[in-house]
């Protein structure tokens, strides 16, 4: 449990981060936020000249794969804090067996892989790790905080694998941080800009009956929440990384159109998406009212709490 003002800030001479998923949405935005306070930032990837063509030069790259041990995992030991966002987007197709296999490996195995190098050389150190709001499956109306159990879904077992190969590197020396992840909205990729073009053509509209509980996240508080998570000593454990106050998908929807100045009323039914999906169908249908209750203990302020003032400076 995370108590208010106890922040120690994660910076000065040689301080090194090294981070999984650096080429990705959240990390493409972090980093450079991270070169304002650490010395040297090490991104694992698999394709260095592709991490370079879009991270800031003073990025260090080192070339390696996830979810395969290797020497990289020797340079993961020897930083004062790890990032670990690596995971294969979980809606880009439909889940057949082998892709729920790639999944799970990408977010499973991977992150097993980061805390075997931490416990390999045992320094002290800080892990903040992805999860996401999945983890939760379908809740309701009722408001899900960190206490509440994992679903029963395949998402949901998966978030919670994942979480527990990250909390393998607990210990005396090493702080780690979940952090549940709702729909993280920006500009530059993610769920928004696929939600814009029915809009645009005046075709948008909830998904479903529009009842279903929507946890999102500006891109930009997602950075702020990995950053304060570094900082603050009294951090431990799930926190969920969302906005305040939900809306169902059809206040979503709602405020979408206005942002846009388009209508909202053409809902999507269940069947079109269930031929369309398959099983994540019903992860696109779950409801989810995922409240950010350890963060606003700990004193974190949101930037974006308000979706309609998030939608207007996203979509300006």
């Amino acid at each position: 449990m995370s108590r208010p003002g106890i922040i120690v800030r994660l910076g000065g001479v040689g301080l090194k981060v090294f981070i999984t998923g650096g080429s990705g949405l959240i990390g493409r935005y972090l980093i450079p936020k991270l070169f304002d306070r650490v010395e040297r930032v090490i991104c694992l990837t698999r394709s260095p000249e592709r991490a370079r063509s879009l991270l800031p030069p003073r990025t260090e790259c080192v070339k390696g794969d996830p979810t395969r041990p290797g020497p990289w995992q020797a340079t993961v030991g020897d930083c004062d804090a790890v990032i670990n966002l690596a995971g294969e987007p979980i809606a880009a197709g439909r889940w057949t067996a082998a892709r729920k296999q790639s999944l799970r490996r990408s977010r499973v195995r991977s992150t097993a892989n980061v805390t075997e190098g931490i416990a390999s050389i045992g320094r002290r150190c800080t892990l903040i790790s992805a999860s996401a709001t999945g983890y939760y499956g379908d809740g309701g109306d009722v408001a899900l905080t960190e206490q509440r159990q994992p679903g029963h879904d395949f998402l949901a077992r998966l978030c919670y694998e994942w979480e527990r190969a990250a909390l393998q590197a607990e210990s005396g020396r090493c702080r780690v941080v979940v952090l549940r992840i709702g729909v993280v909205l920006a500009r530059e990729g993610g769920a928004l800009p696929r939600m814009l073009t029915p809009f645009r053509y005046g075709c948008g509209g909830p998904l479903g009956n529009g009842r279903q509980f929507l946890p999102w996240i500006h891109l930009s508080d997602v950075v702020r929440v990995i950053l304060y998570a570094l900082d603050s000593s009294a951090l431990r454990g799930p926190v969920n990384a969302v906005a305040p106050d939900p809306p169902t998908q059809a206040e979503f929807a709602r405020k979408l159109g206005a942002a846009l100045g388009r209508p909202s009323r053409l809902p999507v039914p269940p069947l079109a998406l269930r031929l369309l999906l398959g099983e994540l169908a019903d992860v696109v249908l779950s409801s989810q009212r995922a409240v950010p209750n350890v963060l606003k203990a700990a004193g974190f302020k949101f930037d974006h709490a308000d979706l309609a003032g998030a939608l207007d400076d996203l979509l300006a």
